[in-house]
């Protein structure tokens, strides 16, 4: 296995697992297919804030990705993050998420990050289970959401403290 950041030239690959998600679950509140330009466009705007967007290639072939972006906009959050992780659906559970979790974590912690949170539309046990293996313990849970295929969904929030 590959890691590395991501360019541009990944922009079709991460749309084509991305979209999947969009299409088929309500992990994503996306409800659009996304195109390559979007998500090109995407990888520019959080490689420019100084986060990291890293992908996973197995055999040349890129598998999953995971990436931080702003918590929010106002100055006072900028030590905080929200992380996420997308592993293509025939690579799932494969340890592909906690590799690429474990790259950007330490990269975060090393930008100077204090907090890393993770926003999970519920129920889904997998990522729960990825986010606190990796540390992650569950802040907040919100219920009835986000709407999508016609019913309401939770979101839960984990977080993961990297300094003092």
């Amino acid at each position: 296995m590959e890691l590395r950041n991501a360019t541009a030239a990944d922009a079709p690959a991460i749309a084509a697992i991305y979209n999947h998600y969009i299409l088929n679950t309500t992990i994503s509140f996306e409800e659009e297919p996304v195109t390559a330009p979007v998500i090109a466009a995407r990888i520019a705007e959080v490689q420019a804030a100084g986060l990291p967007w890293l992908v996973a290639l197995m055999n040349g072939e890129l598998v999953a990705y995971a990436y931080a972006t702003k918590w929010r906009v106002r100055a006072a959050y900028r030590f905080s993050v929200e992380s996420s992780v997308y592993v293509a659906q025939n690579r799932a559970r494969t340890g592909l998420g906690k590799a690429l979790y474990r790259v950007l974590i330490e990269r975060l912690r090393t930008a100077g990050v204090h907090l890393v949170i993770g926003g999970i539309a519920l129920p889904n046990e997998p990522s729960v289970a990825l986010h606190e293996a990796m540390g992650y313990v569950k802040a907040a849970h919100f219920t009835e959401v986000g709407r999508k295929f016609d019913r309401w969904i939770d979101v839960g929030y984990w977080q993961l403290k990297l300094g003092d």
